[in-house]
């Protein structure tokens, strides 16, 4: 019993940390996104998805999954407490992220023209596209640093770094929009990117590493492996930002720019609120995961664990989005945001499948089986666009929330076959249990917004999120001891 008890205070100790700067950076963000919404419009917000996306597309295809891939390379390392060994690996790191990130800027440059056409259908973007290629280089670097400290397990530091990047945002971007307006959206991404990749190598010269030469042999037979484990989760990661970027490129042409920032806000709001829950988790996750991918059984049960505490943190989270959306959307960006509240909604539901499936997605990974993780994830980006397409289509965005449902009933449902067959996986009776209930109290939730005018939508669904969280909190403390946890802290004030 202790050591079940152990395991899932891991699971939340992590959270925690993570949690907590992802907090803190969601009150940055909602500052932010509440000045740019004000001062660019929805019109301001498309510009700046879109510049964002194409650069995320092409950092896809030519950093080649170095920021994850090393992490584990590092970690190895540092396992063995070799001081040579760990100097050795982080050199040719950082020498394959100034190649890597060159590559992608020297890319950028180069097509910026008919990045411009394809993006916006006209060539007026061409310089800008020029101008922030050097993000790539910065974005590639700082990534490099990021996996350094996570691989080092040095967690407190790339904690801080995340909160004081996000700081420095706040100050540096919001005055170029406020008296550039438009105009301040390149410089405001090209200084961000920067800042990060200060931040970044600062916290990382806190670490003592020795200094040591490496050939160019060395660079190619040590890079080997990163390259190779890190192209296949480059691939996979460049299914899902190419999805990303010809959805944004479809309602671009079927309706117009607006239309892109309206979709931009409404899935920031999805992923950067509601999605801290899955950041701060897989800090820890992936990992731990690793560790016990041997085991079948061993694997089972973590991912239980892991299913059971994501979806108790997130149910009540997504109730209060479910009944409140219209505040929200209105205190983090303004009333000309509201038609993304129906997008919203649907959308809403379909974060607790994807916690679920999220929980599963990690076990092929941690196995190594990185072919079998880029198919997978290629058929399911396959259906995730056409059921983008398809939404659009016919439901404008409310059909893009449609479609994220729909998406991630479908992923649930092949990833748990796939994992089934091929690892023995299954959920547990708990994971039901608590999945069940849940899922039927946002359903109720989902359905008085709809159904019902705005008094009795507010007053049900509060009764809702107050079951869901009571819910909740009865299940955590079974799991973690709450009690004894808030006791042992009051005794220390």
């Amino acid at each position: 019993m202790y050591t079940q008890q152990s395991s899932y205070r891991q699971i939340v100790k992590a959270t925690s940390l993570f949690g907590g700067v992802q907090l803190f950076n969601i009150l940055v963000s909602i500052v932010r996104s509440k000045f740019i919404a004000v001062l660019l419009g929805p019109f301001g917000m498309g510009i700046a998805g879109l510049l964002s996306s194409t650069l995320s597309f092409v950092g896809s295809l030519t950093n080649f999954g170095l920021g994850t891939s090393a992490v584990r390379d590092i970690a190895s390392a540092n396992e063995t407490g070799n001081e040579e060994r760990i100097a050795k690996v982080i050199s040719v790191l950082r020498k394959w992220v100034w190649i890597t990130g060159l590559l992608g800027m020297v890319i950028t440059i180069i097509l910026a023209p008919w990045l411009s056409h394809i993006t916006f259908r006209n060539n007026e973007y061409t310089v800008a596209f020029i101008l922030i290629s050097v993000t790539l280089l910065f974005n590639q670097l700082s990534s490099g640093q990021g996996a350094l400290l996570q691989g080092m397990r040095r967690l407190k530091y790339l904690a801080k770094a995340g909160i004081v990047g996000s700081i420095f945002s706040l100050i540096t971007t919001i005055p170029l929009y406020y008296f550039y307006g438009v105009e301040g959206i390149v410089p405001a991404i090209i200084i961000t990117t920067l800042a990060s990749l200060i931040i970044n190598w600062h916290y990382t010269n806190k670490i003592n590493i020795k200094t040591v030469q490496v050939t160019f042999a060395e660079i190619l037979s040590e890079g080997k492996l990163m390259l190779q484990m890190g192209y296949m989760i480059s691939l996979s990661g460049l299914i899902s930002v190419g999805v990303a970027y010809i959805i944004r490129i479809f309602i671009s042409n079927k309706g117009n720019v607006d239309q892109v920032g309206l979709y931009n806000a409404g899935f920031a709001i999805i992923n950067t609120y509601v999605g801290m829950v899955f950041t701060a988790m897989g800090q820890d996750y992936y990992p731990r995961l690793s560790a016990v991918a041997y085991s079948n059984k061993l694997c089972k049960k973590t991912i239980n664990e892991q299913a059971e505490i994501a979806i108790l943190i997130l149910a009540p989270i997504i109730l209060i989005f479910l009944v409140f959306i219209n505040f929200v959307v209105v205190i983090l960006y303004s009333k000309r945001f509201i038609g993304v509240n129906d997008m919203i909604h649907w959308a809403a539901l379909g974060i607790l499948f994807q916690a679920a499936s999220w929980s599963i997605s990690y076990l092929l990974l941690a196995k190594g089986a990185s072919n079998l993780f880029f198919w997978n994830e290629l058929i399911a980006a396959a259906y995730m666009l056409g059921l983008n397409v398809l939404g659009y289509y016919l439901w404008n965005l409310t059909g893009l929330g449609i479609a994220f449902l729909i998406t991630y009933i479908f992923y649930l449902g092949h990833m748990y076959l796939l994992t089934k067959i091929k690892y023995n996986f299954s959920f547990g009776r708990q994971f039901y249990r608590i999945f069940s209930i849940q899922i039927l109290l946002a359903v109720g939730c989902f359905s008085l917004v709809k159904f019902f005018g705005n008094t009795q939508s507010y007053i049900g669904g509060t009764l809702f999120i107050i079951a869901s969280s009571v819910f909740s909190y009865k299940e955590l403390d079974k799991r973690l001891d709450l009690k004894s946890l808030f006791v042992s802290l009051r005794g220390r004030f």
